[in-house]
């Protein structure tokens, strides 16, 4: 990949194709939910204007070119994920040598082409996190959404807090609880929690998917429930519950560098207690409500906060901001997704969808915004 976007053409006068390098699994527990983003995305990228890279990391952390074909949605309650027999692929390092390396077992590597962007469809650690966000920064490659910073301070739901704390903005109560502090002073978190008061919701802090989320409704079943955020991070959040209407709002990277553009907010409607994963994915009964029954001065002041909050960690591209609306008409922040959700049926697309920007508009317009962005500190 060179220092301008793409070529203007070939030979015979035709616009050269950009080349996507579309990567999707990745290490966290939401590889399935990232495949089936990719599969979304891919099928809604015109094959006219962009040539596709299917990039696909293995569960262990493998790189493969993904097979033509692969499945990537839910299929008769299955999820899928990568398979790892593919062509392992590997990135140089050199900013010189930008580009994917095939390396097939008992072959020389030999280059799969320069890629002009690379879509990072992944979630949670080891992918939305910085970490791949870094990598191809060392690399020297254009990439869509957040850089460094801001996807690690968005994943990690204890230092977003604390930046929206130190901006001024709403957000609700809560207790971190870090590795050390359970294992050597777990009584002193414990007295810290129950002065939240009870039910608690018990949460990795850099997860997503509503993975390893419980409701605790009293001290009995505290320690079990830390241990299950556990599981997916040894840091973790304790947050006091809240009651109101959970709301969500879709923000984009301004054109032009204007300032960040807020679709119409949407509200989360399930019978579940609340949303966890299996109301966000495998729930008939849930449905969006874009826009929701609120007044209109409530409607313009999500929209403000969630630009706000986009802008308040330096973010670039997209995010999905999600709140709490009280009975008192007081918005109250809950966290951000640097790289949300992403298939037809998800809340930032239909968002999208709802304020005048269709599912491949909104593809195109992402990769556009990313081509744009210069390499390197900015």
């Amino acid at each position: 990949m060179s220092d301008h976007t793409v070529s203007s053409g070939d030979a015979t006068g035709r616009a050269a194709k950009i080349r996507v390098a579309v990567v999707f699994g990745g290490r966290s527990s939401e590889h399935s939910i990232s495949c089936i983003t990719a599969g979304a995305v891919m099928a809604a990228m015109d094959p006219e204007r962009y040539e596709v890279v299917p990039v696909g990391i293995a569960r262990d952390g493998r790189w493969v070119l993904a097979p033509e074909g692969q499945r990537l949605a839910i299929e008769d309650g299955r999820l899928p994920e990568v398979d790892p027999s593919g062509s392992a692929l590997a990135l140089p390092f050199d900013p010189e040598s930008r580009g994917l390396m095939v390396v097939a077992p008992g072959e020389v590597p030999s280059t799969l082409g320069e890629v002009d962007v690379v879509l990072p469809l992944l979630h949670g650690p080891y992918g939305e996190d910085g970490t791949i966000q870094g990598m191809l920064d060392l690399a020297g490659v254009r990439y869509v959404g957040a850089g460094v910073l801001a996807s690690a301070v968005g994943m990690d739901k204890g230092f977003m807090k604390m930046v929206w704390e130190a901006q001024g903005l709403p957000i609700g109560r809560y207790v971190l609880v870090s590795d050390r502090e359970w294992r050597r002073e777990r009584k002193r978190k414990i007295d810290e929690i129950k002065e939240l008061g009870w039910p608690v919701f018990v949460k990795p802090a850099r997860a997503g998917s509503s993975m390893g989320i419980t409701k605790v409704d009293s001290e009995a079943g505290l320690e079990a429930a830390v241990e299950a955020a556990r599981e997916h991070d040894p840091k973790v959040i304790v947050e006091a519950a809240i009651v109101g209407r959970e709301i969500e709002c879709g923000v984009l990277q301004g054109l032009n560098d204007g300032p960040p553009e807020a679709s119409l907010p949407a509200e989360v409607v399930t019978e579940a207690d609340f949303y966890d994963f299996e109301a966000k994915y495998l729930d008939a009964t849930l449905r969006l409500d874009i826009p929701p029954d609120l007044p209109q001065a409530a409607v313009e002041e999500v929209r403000r906060l969630a630009a706000q909050a986009f802008d308040s960690l330096d973010c670039e591209g997209l995010a999905r901001v999600d709140f709490f609306y009280t009975g008192d008409g007081r918005w109250i922040l809950n966290e951000i997704n640097t790289m949300p959700g992403f298939t037809p049926a998800s809340a930032f697309p239909q968002m999208w969808a709802a304020s005048g920007l269709d599912y491949p508009a909104l593809v195109d317009r992402l990769i556009q915004t990313a081509l744009t962005k210069a390499t390197g500190l900015r």
